[in-house]
């Protein structure tokens, strides 16, 4: 069993919050441009992680990947600030966390921001129905998969990857914050990335606001756990926030914003 690190005290709640906001006291405004520039298919992203091939296919392979990218920038290359949200793609209308997700993109639409999801269904599909359903932009980012995941029915505008980092990347490019509703692997691996982004400074200051406070407890314990194991310091715990309200999330956001992006919004009447 692994020792506790005797450099790294144990980190209460208090100290968590704490760190937050010693991060964003000192992190500024997010950087954001306000004017950007204007079958076997499923199976391409596991080739290229699993397969090795001569150099002339490795070529064609890299067109592939380059025009996806290339598409990617022309179809969203003109969105306004937007915001992607997270989340599992398993809960069904009415469950409390799909339910949670659609305020959410209520409350993007609300403030004047797009909303951007993985176009999938579960909480994905929640963000663009609430988006949606007050008239807010709403945009999905379909990742094509051998159960031919379908875009759901409230995305303005479906764009399909075949590559799940080319996607990921897109996710991060066009958006200034993500939020995050409860989710499993996929959602994790999202929130980890991001994450990773920020403790390097490849991104930032960029939030991170994950919401449902009691689904988020548990990873949050497992942090401060790290944190005592000493993999990496307590300083460094401030780059999300934990909150429980969709308003209070979308709130953190347009603050973080800088003034002259937050003057472009056009906030919807409520």
């Amino acid at each position: 069993m692994a020792k506790k690190s005797k450099e790294a005290p144990p980190i209460s709640l208090d100290a968590w919050e704490q760190a937050w906001q010693r991060h964003w006291k000192k992190a500024g405004f997010t950087s954001y441009e306000l004017h950007l520039p204007d079958s076997a298919a499923v199976n391409r992203e596991r080739n290229f992680l699993m397969e090795r091939r001569s150099a002339e296919r490795e070529r064609a392979r890299l067109r592939r990947i380059t025009a996806e990218f290339e598409r990617g920038f022309k179809r969203l290359g003109k969105l306004g600030p937007a915001v992607t949200v997270f989340g599992s793609a398993r809960f069904k209308p009415g469950h409390e966390y799909y339910e949670l997700a659609r305020e959410v993109g209520r409350e993007l639409a609300l403030a004047g921001l797009t909303t951007i999801t993985g176009g999938g269904p579960g909480a994905m599909e929640a963000a663009n129905r609430g988006a949606h359903e007050v008239g807010g932009p709403s945009y999905g980012l379909n990742i094509l998969l051998p159960h031919e995941q379908e875009p759901n029915p409230y995305v303005d505008e479906s764009v399909e990857f075949q590559y799940f980092f080319v996607r990921k990347v897109m996710l991060v490019k066009y958006s200034c914050a993500y939020i995050v509703v409860p989710g499993g692997l996929g959602t994790l691996d999202e929130l980890y990335e991001a994450a990773t982004l920020i403790q390097c400074g490849k991104i930032g200051p960029f939030p991170l606001v994950l919401v449902g406070r009691e689904f988020w407890d548990g990873m949050r314990d497992f942090l401060l756990h790290m944190v005592e194991q000493g993999v990496f310091d307590a300083q460094e715990i401030g780059f999300a926030r934990i909150v429980d309200s969709p308003a209070e999330a979308v709130e953190m956001v347009v603050r973080s914003l800088p003034p002259m992006v937050r003057e472009q919004l056009k906030p919807l009447a409520r």
